[in-house]
């Protein structure tokens, strides 16, 4: 539901038009003076605003310039009997998001009111974007291992195309997220904001109208057109998180729009063009899929253009430091702390520890530690038992093979979900690791057969 503002001095207009939104789901706020439309836009901040174009004391053009000078991000529609090349070409220049003329079918006011909201919304995520970025550093990308020189190497090369496909790999919590991000800042796009997709949150139904938007009455509740990320994503960059996870026919479709830059939406039979930088992460490897037939071989390799892979921070442990200093200033710089430190011992522990969580469970380590850790000085004896919890020692660690650290995670997770009676939030808090990192790890447990629906 959004407010629409609506400025007309004729009676029977307003009621009108008032009515139809009022059944469209929209709140509505009308005036016969447009005097009192700048006061009442201050008020209400409304998603539209609806004017006359003749009026007495104050035309449709002069309330235009009026609010568009205070609320940039209000998209304005006028309405006018009077309907000439002139008067339309002026609303335009004058900023007017659209101009119809009387009379006119309720269902093509709808139609412009629904466009003039998501415009104002598209606005207003742009103004937020560049208010955020000069607000706040740039993410950064932490450690001078091996494997991070080579990883912000590789960004800066794909940053520099404009178009390129990235498919950015490695396991749940090593940062898949943040190196789209940082590829996105980097790139020419940056002037508008990124738009991301988690493939893995929706069924294929329900995927696919994300992905390519869908027209009216294309299926049961699609009661208005509505724009998929693909398109809201024009000129932009759209991130598909856990690209694995699609459905094999929405594979299909997704192909065609890497080669073409062209789709439908669905339920429609217009051609849409766009102009989309794509980055696909996944946490599995692809190519053991396609052996499996469960990813297309063609849409691998058209995501696969540029690759990035992310090392598991269990085989960057040098750069486990310069991650708790950098997220222990971060939380000291957020919460208004003083800046705490690891104690050398504990230092020593969070270095020789294996991360089956990776670099998200550093960060939730370390906001624990700050937390919950009365002194300034963050102990050994505090993280250790968070660390013990998921069954792993430094003995264990120094000489485990991989197999042995992957059974013990095992042994582990499937320990603290029975404790917890299957209880996925209270495992995972316990666990340090994320919710989705967990319900990832759990589904390739039932894909083993050595878990039942939880």
């Amino acid at each position: 539901m959004a407010t629409i503002m609506i400025v007309d001095d004729k009676d029977m207009m307003r009621d009108s038009l008032s009515l139809a939104l009022t059944r469209a789901g929209h709140k509505v706020v009308t005036t016969g003076d447009p005097t009192e439309g700048p006061e009442l836009v201050r008020q209400h901040r409304p998603a539209c605003l609806i004017t006359d174009l003749k009026m007495p004391k104050m035309d449709g053009i002069e309330l235009l310039q009026r609010v568009r000078s205070e609320h940039p991000d209000v998209p304005v529609v006028l309405m006018t009997a009077f309907a000439t090349i002139s008067t339309a070409v002026q609303a335009m220049k004058f900023g007017a998001f659209d101009y119809v003329q009387k009379p006119f079918e309720s269902d093509e006011i709808l139609v412009i009111v629904d466009r003039a909201i998501e415009h104002g919304k598209l606005v207003q995520d742009n103004a937020a974007f560049r208010a955020n970025a000069e607000a706040t550093p740039p993410k950064l990308l932490v450690g001078e291992s091996g494997a991070m020189r080579e990883v912000r190497g590789r960004i800066a090369q794909v940053a520099a195309s404009a178009s390129a496909t990235v498919l950015i790999s490695g396991d749940s919590g090593t940062g898949k997220e943040n190196v789209a991000q940082v590829i996105h800042t980097q790139s020419n796009r940056n002037g508008r904001p990124m738009v991301c997709l988690n493939c893995a949150a929706l069924p294929a139904n329900l995927l696919e109208s994300e992905l390519f938007g869908h027209e009216k009455g294309a299926f049961t509740g699609a009661d208005k057109q509505r724009k998929g990320r693909f398109e809201l994503a024009d000129g932009s960059t759209l991130l598909l998180d856990e690209i694995s996870e699609i459905d094999l026919g929405i594979q299909a479709k997704l192909l065609r729009v890497l080669q073409e830059r062209a789709f439908e939406r669905v339920g429609g039979n217009v051609t849409q063009h766009v102009d989309v930088r794509v980055i696909a992460t996944t946490n599995r490897n692809l190519m053991d899929w396609v052996k499996q037939g469960k990813f297309r071989e063609d849409l691998y390799y058209r995501l696969n253009v540029v690759p990035i892979h992310l090392a598991p921070l269990r085989e960057r442990l040098e750069d486990v430091p310069a991650l708790c200093e950098h997220f222990l200033n971060r939380i000291a710089q957020r919460d208004g702390r003083t800046q705490r430190v690891f104690e050398p011992r504990a230092m020593e522990i969070l270095q020789t520890y294996r991360w089956p969580g990776n670099v998200r469970e550093l960060e939730n380590i370390c906001e624990r530690s700050v937390v919950l850790e009365t002194g300034g000085t963050i102990r050994a004896s505090t993280i250790s038992p968070w660390l013990n919890t998921i069954g792993v020692n430094d003995d264990v660690i120094a000489s485990a093979s991989s197999g042995v650290l992957e059974q013990l995670e095992k042994n582990a997770i499937l320990k603290v979900l029975e404790k917890h009676n299957g209880h996925r939030m209270r495992t995972a808090r316990e666990l340090g690791i994320g919710l989705r990192t967990l319900g990832m790890k759990l589904k390739k447990f039932k894909e083993e057969g050595i878990l039942q629906e939880v």
